[in-house]
């Protein structure tokens, strides 16, 4: 499991997958997240603007991520 740090209380889902450079645009991480590629805490979540907080585990095939706060 890799962790992700970010500098506020929260970010949201696509974001995140630019910030962790799991992908390289907004127009890649709308893609995952629409075709329920996406998992929160075990739960397939299709809405971009979802808001993570330290703690979460994305996970997205066989990679997971866990958000960590600075």
């Amino acid at each position: 499991m890799e962790k992700i740090k970010i500098n506020t209380e929260s970010i949201n889902l696509s974001q995140f997958l630019k910030w962790g450079n799991i992908v390289s645009t907004g127009g890649e991480a709308k893609l995952l997240i629409k075709k329920g590629k996406v998992m929160v805490n075990g739960e397939i979540e299709k809405r971009r603007s979802f808001t993570l907080y330290p703690g979460d585990i994305i996970t997205i095939g066989k990679e997971e991520y866990k958000l960590i706060s600075q």
